[in-house]
């Protein structure tokens, strides 16, 4: 990024004992620079001069499309996590403990607080990165491949275009629930969301 006006940047105390990369500069290349959109973390050397000008012509959104640039804002802004719209996904889940902490006491005769108290109701809890997709699909933790398949062709013919007359409501709760099918078979493929084994008991 350009430093601030009024400022000097300080060389990079890193830097290797290089000539700048400007065609024909012979002035030590003290400052680095992204390569391009697709190798941020490779870098060309430029003296002061030659970075600020390369700096002042950076466009990280050159050669982009606007659905392209707004796909990559998109996923810029949730940090490359998959994400769905506020309200979208029904709220079917009750609150977890870490989300509603009660230290006072206050909720402690509410309904809401005895559903999470009850100790026959007590569950083990989705990882936090899963639970919005539960919810998405509807399913409960744990879940195992074979239902995750088959609520997700389940929601697929409810959703289908056939179906729906290219409804778009029904479109974007298609691609909800892609998204959320998607993220649920990478983590229980890749054996990351398995839900640990329950402790055996000591023998009397």
């Amino acid at each position: 990024m350009p430093p601030r006006r009024g400022r000097t940047p300080e060389p990079d105390p890193d830097r290797p004992r290089r000539p700048c990369d400007a065609p024909g500069c012979t002035a030590e290349g003290e400052f680095r620079a992204p390569r391009s959109r697709s190798a941020l973390n490779d870098y060309v050397w430029f003296c002061l001069p030659h970075v600020r000008e390369y700096n002042a012509a950076w466009d990280y959104y050159k050669g982009m499309n606007p659905a392209e640039i707004e796909a990559n804002l998109r996923s810029d802004s949730g940090w490359q996590r998959p994400t769905w719209p506020l309200g979208r996904l029904g709220g079917s889940s009750r609150f977890s403990p870490e989300y509603l902490a009660d230290p006072l006491g206050i909720l402690r005769d509410t309904p809401l607080h005895a559903q999470r108290t009850r100790p026959q109701e007590q569950k083990r809890e989705a990882p936090p990165e899963l639970r919005a997709a539960l919810d998405v699909l509807g399913l409960a933790w744990p879940v195992e491949m074979p239902a995750l398949r088959a609520r997700y062709k389940e929601l697929a013919k409810q959703l289908h275009p056939d179906l729906n007359g290219a409804d778009r409501v029904a479109e974007e709760r298609m691609k909800d629930v892609n998204r959320a099918y998607s993220l649920l078979r990478q983590k229980l493929g890749a054996g990351r969301a398995t839900a640990p084994a329950e402790p055996a008991e000591a023998a009397p």
